[in-house]
């Protein structure tokens, strides 16, 4: 057989390249003879940059040092993809690496901020080829934010003032957001023509199925109608940007900040999937393997393995999905195959302390069940 392998990250438990990396020896243990194809994807959150550093050969990492969620400096980097006869040079900025929740010690719900965000951005910006020519596409991965500021810290990073009424700089996170009189954009820097967000989901901002309303509890947001009545505020003040926009909603409202900024919503899990050649690796596949931590009715507003699940069906391929833990309204319909690791290891608490192991037990009991013939092409 050959089965391709293109699963998401296991936040805070094993990247995407290790998740693939486990469950092609757990697969190898009992079918040592089959072809493996490895094909890590991402959707525009953590493990994003990581993604297109192994699917783009010429791919460089450029270290950026920025004003981390809780304001103590971080070491980050973004991805340069220089340019070539079919692609522009392209700088890969991710809020997970920059801004996210993992950079945190504490939640800290009402000062958290995406300050670094845009600080990374801006270093993109400012990045020059030795002809002195800057960069042309901007790609900016949301998800794993720490913050609901509505992309109120990307924003100041690239020149945008926002003000109280006397006129002073507001304190940066949502916090802020609530003394806000005034942003004022006359000096916000100006983004290329090909910026695209690459998010994770189709949130708006506001709402039940806002940023608040959805993300803030993960958060520590406990005061949920205040943050949305904050976002909301925010909103009335940039009447150019639409907050009902799928995607707004993003990494605590970094979605819209950027829309703000200029920048327009594209699918993260697509542009990755392009980025992997993951069409072309499943057009004489057999079986593909993808997954994330956390399978639910989320994954179907525009997570990894939705794209994978769409290209496989496109192809006639069979899917596989292994989990971390898997929701009562988990999208099943089409699918050859569900494995749960909470299920394996007997509790999600194990599972997440040894995702390794137990995803080298969910790919052995794949191969186990393409031995009794359970996969087939369509």
């Amino acid at each position: 057989m050959r089965v391709v392998l293109a699963p998401d990250s296991f936040k805070g438990s094993a990247s995407a390249a290790e998740v693939v990396a486990a469950l092609a020896r757990g697969w190898a243990s009992v079918r040592p003879d089959d072809e493996l194809v490895a094909r890590p994807m991402a959707d525009g959150g953590e493990g994003t940059l990581d993604a297109f550093e192994v699917a783009v050969p010429d791919a460089r990492r450029m270290p950026v040092r920025v004003t981390g969620p809780d304001s103590r400096p971080v070491d980050a980097h973004w991805v340069l993809l220089p340019a070539t006869a079919t692609r522009p040079a392209t700088a890969v900025v991710e809020l997970a690496a920059t801004s996210g929740i993992t950079l945190l010690e504490h939640p800290a719900p009402d000062d958290a901020h995406t300050l670094g965000f845009g600080e990374a951005i801006a270093a993109a910006l400012d990045h020059r080829d030795a002809a002195g020519r800057g960069v042309e596409q901007l790609l900016l991965a949301l998800g794993g934010s720490s913050s609901t500021d509505g992309g109120a810290g990307a924003l100041r990073a690239l020149g945008a003032r926002l003000l109280d009424a006397r006129g002073a700089e507001v304190p940066l996170g949502l916090r802020g957001l609530v003394s806000l009189a005034t942003v004022d954009l006359a000096g916000l820097r100006p983004l290329p023509p090909d910026a695209l967000i690459l998010g994770d989901v189709d949130n708006p901002l506001l709402g039940a199925h806002g940023a608040a309303a959805v993300f803030g509890p993960q958060k520590g947001v406990a005061d949920i109608d205040g943050a949305d009545a904050a976002l909301a505020h925010l909103a009335s003040l940039l009447p150019h940007v639409d907050a009902a926009t799928p995607g707004a909603g993003a990494a605590g409202g970094a979605g819209f900040g950027l829309l703000a900024a200029g920048a327009v919503m594209s699918s993260g899990s697509r542009r990755i999937a392009e980025a992997v050649a993951l069409a072309s690796a499943l057009e004489s596949a057999d079986l593909v393997i993808t997954g994330e931590g956390r399978f639910d009715a989320q994954t179907a507003a525009g997570k990894a393995p939705a794209e994978v699940a769409r290209l496989a069906a496109d192809a006639g391929v069979p899917v596989a999905v292994v989990a971390g833990s898997v929701g009562s309204s988990a999208p099943a319909e089409g699918l050859a195959a569900v494995v749960e690791l909470a299920a394996l290891a007997g509790g999600s608490a194990a599972a997440i302390a040894r995702a390794e192991h137990w995803l080298e037990h969910a790919g052995a009991a794949l191969a186990r069940r393409a031995d009794s013939g359970s996969f087939a092409r369509s």
